[in-house]
């Protein structure tokens, strides 16, 4: 059995792990539940931007460099926006996405199919780095709350790659959030836009100011970005949750292992007294 000394140097240690692992889990919440309100509030706006383009997908055909996006052309290159941290410690959130990424990968490679990756977020780019060295783009260091500033860039690079034939399909992969305890990584198509199925209604005519094509080019570029900046958010918000739960069941542990730590200081501690006094009773009866 170890010395005391040796356990109560690992309790020390193990409650200051606690300590941090609890502020950990007390900026995360915080951080959650900002990510979660900005979740709820836009998540309406980016499904009605993607019906929106849904539909313009079903009207006749416009004279613009960006008609492009609507059309479905032969697939020959796979363009992938992939959403991840850039840090750990958030259990299994960055690992379930790359999972993920790399079964799609295999799955669109098995079809004969080549496949580069734009990465958000330092995990998922060395990750690839590491593996599978297809990065075209990288980002990171992306804020908490970001705006159609921030992810101009990224939607500019997908577009440009789309408009120029460098890939035929754009999909991105990221984490939904669902709630606190549940995430869920998820990969939808963002190029070519699909139209809406046509047993759907939808309006028969439809009027443009201040021309079709200017309409048209602002529409199709704004909500693609829309479609980027959700799948941002969504994966932030997911990060800060299971960064969050991940704290909380880090701080539970050290908690137990306090727990059984004491309990076998006291053990420890009990062994070298009943030795001591031993000791002392073996001396007493050699004297007498």
């Amino acid at each position: 059995m170890a010395n005391t000394r040796e356990i109560r140097r690992r309790i020390r240690s193990v409650k200051n792990i606690s300590q941090v692992t609890k502020a950990m889990e007390a900026v995360s919440a915080a951080k959650m539940r900002k990510a979660q309100s900005l979740v709820t509030s836009t998540r309406p706006y980016a499904q009605h931007a993607s019906e929106v383009l849904s539909y313009i997908a079903r009207l006749p055909s416009i004279d613009s460099e960006l008609d492009a996006l609507i059309q479905i052309r032969p697939t020959k290159r796979v363009g992938i926006l992939l959403v991840t941290a850039d840090r750990g410690l958030a259990g299994g959130f960055t690992s379930n996405v790359l999972r993920l990424t790399a079964s799609f990968m295999r799955e669109k490679r098995a079809e004969g199919l080549e496949v580069e990756v734009v990465t958000v977020g330092r995990k998922g780019r060395d990750w690839l780095l590491r593996y599978d060295p297809v990065v075209r783009a990288e980002f990171m260091n992306m804020p908490d709350s970001p705006t159609t500033y921030d992810v101009s860039p990224i939607a500019r690079v997908l577009i440009d790659d789309y408009l120029q034939g460098v890939f035929d399909e754009i999909y991105v992969i990221y984490t939904q959030f669902v709630n606190t305890i549940k995430q869920e990584p998820v990969v939808e198509k963002l190029l070519p836009i699909e139209p809406v199925e046509p047993s759907i209604a939808m309006a028969p005519d439809y009027i443009f100011e201040p021309s079709p094509e200017a309409v048209f080019d602002r529409v199709l570029y704004g909500f693609t970005e829309v479609q980027v900046l959700q799948a941002l958010i969504e994966s932030i918000a997911s990060e800060h949750s299971a960064r969050m739960v991940a704290m909380r069941n880090a701080t539970d542990a050290a908690l137990d292992l306090i727990d059984s730590l004491t309990l076998t200081y006291n053990k420890a501690r009990q062994e070298g007294i009943t030795n001591e006094l031993m000791d002392i009773i073996g001396g007493t009866v050699a004297l007498e």
